[in-house]
Formats: C-alpha cells, sequence, structure tokens
C-alpha cells in the first residue's frame, strides 16, 4: 500500500513540474517565476510596447512574475517582460535583490503608462521591455530586444551634462549622497547584474545612466 502512494505522489509532482514550466525549479511561491507570455498580457502590450517595428517575436519574450521590498519595508509582487533567453536570470536578480531586502518602489510594464518612459520612469517604475529608440536617436535601445532593465529611475537618473532625466531626479544627480533605492557600485544590485554579466549605464563615459542595466543576447 505504502508502494502505491509513493508512487501517486512522484506522479503528481512529475506533472507538476513539466506541465506549469513558468515556476523557477527551486522552491518558491506559485505566483511568482518565468515563462511564456499569456495570452492576456500579449493583448495588453501588442500596439503599445510591442509594436510592428519590434524586433523580436512575441514568443522570443518572457514574461516575469518576481517578489521585491518596497521603500514600505513591505513585500510586493511585480511584472516584467524581457528577452526568454534572460528571463531565468532577471528571475535570479530580483529574488536575489528580494532576499538581501534591496529596495525596489515599483515594478511594473511600461504599457501600464501608455508605453511613455518618460511617464514609467517619473513614476519610479522599475522596468523592462518597450519598443523604443535611444533619446536623441534613430537607433534601438536594448530595451526594444528585452535585453535592458531600468531599476528606480528617480534615485538613478540618466546624466547627460546638465540633463538629468526624469526631470525631478535632480536631488540624486550628486551621488555622493547615497539614500534608499540609489545604485552604487559594489552595492547589492550592482553586484547581482554585473556578477552575470550584465553592463551597468552608470559606468559609461558621456551619459550616465545609473537606472540602466544590459546584456548582449547571443
Amino acid at each position: 500500500m505504502k508502494k502505491n502512494i509513493y508512487k501517486v505522489i512522484v506522479l503528481t509532482l512529475t506533472f507538476m513540474t513539466t506541465a506549469y514550466p513558468i515556476f523557477a525549479a527551486r522552491t518558491v511561491p506559485v505566483n511568482i517565476g518565468y515563462g511564456p507570455i499569456p495570452a492576456k498580457i500579449q493583448n495588453k502590450i501588442w500596439g503599445v510596447s510591442y509594436t510592428k517595428d519590434s524586433p523580436v517575436k512575441m514568443n522570443q519574450l518572457s514574461y516575469v512574475r518576481v517578489r521585491y521590498i518596497g521603500f514600505d519595508n513591505k513585500e510586493h509582487r511585480g511584472e516584467l517582460i524581457v528577452n526568454k533567453k534572460l528571463a531565468k536570470e532577471v528571475f535570479d536578480i530580483f529574488e536575489e535583490l528580494y532576499q538581501k531586502k534591496y529596495p525596489i518602489e515599483k515594478a511594473g510594464l511600461v504599457d501600464d503608462y501608455h508605453g511613455s518612459d518618460e511617464l514609467s520612469m517619473g513614476n519610479n517604475n522599475s522596468s523592462a521591455f518597450n519598443t523604443r529608440m535611444i533619446a536623441g536617436t534613430r537607433t534601438l535601445s536594448r530595451h526594444s530586444y528585452g535585453a535592458a532593465v531600468d531599476i528606480n529611475p528617480v534615485q538613478n537618473p540618466q546624466i547627460t551634462g546638465t540633463t538629468i532625466d526624469p526631470p525631478l531626479a535632480s536631488s540624486y544627480a550628486n551621488r555622493r549622497v547615497i539614500r534608499k533605492g540609489m545604485i552604487t557600485k559594489g552595492d547589492v544590485c550592482y553586484n547581482a547584474f554585473k556578477k552575470r554579466g550584465w553592463i551597468w549605464g552608470g559606468e559609461w563615459k558621456s551619459t550616465r545612466d545609473y537606472m540602466h542595466f544590459e546584456k548582449k543576447v547571443r
């Protein structure tokens, strides 16, 4: 009798791990993980962050559900869309930030802001995929490939000369005064991305994009 019960348990667990590949392999809450973009989310992003000009196909992207510690020191859930080749890394990065209680104010899709990078940044939303050009150029951003993530844009603005984006982040232009949510070289957020081979915009020369991490997709 015990053998039969054991077989049932094994078969049930095998079914769960194969039928629901969205969930990460290790034990995590069932409402976080990564996998193909659900139809409801595909409909939401079509014509907004995903357009006819997107350089990747929908099936080359993944939907990532994460947990994070907010500025209120409470646990929250967030969602991002990234290149499927980077989905596990992005999920693991956010899990690491969660475990180490690194503060993130929001983590949502830019589609909640009508695809506007400015509105998303202004609301301090950490985000990833969005089909758009690099500001001031005709070159597609790495975000268009799902290969870039922005973290806490208000605390980590893009600075080009005297221009600060988002504009309301001007008080964070001085990177020597460290405050909650700021990314600095060698901190938890920096290390989580860098040890996985990501590039940090805060180390660029002419433009310092402190919110921005990107990685080449092979």
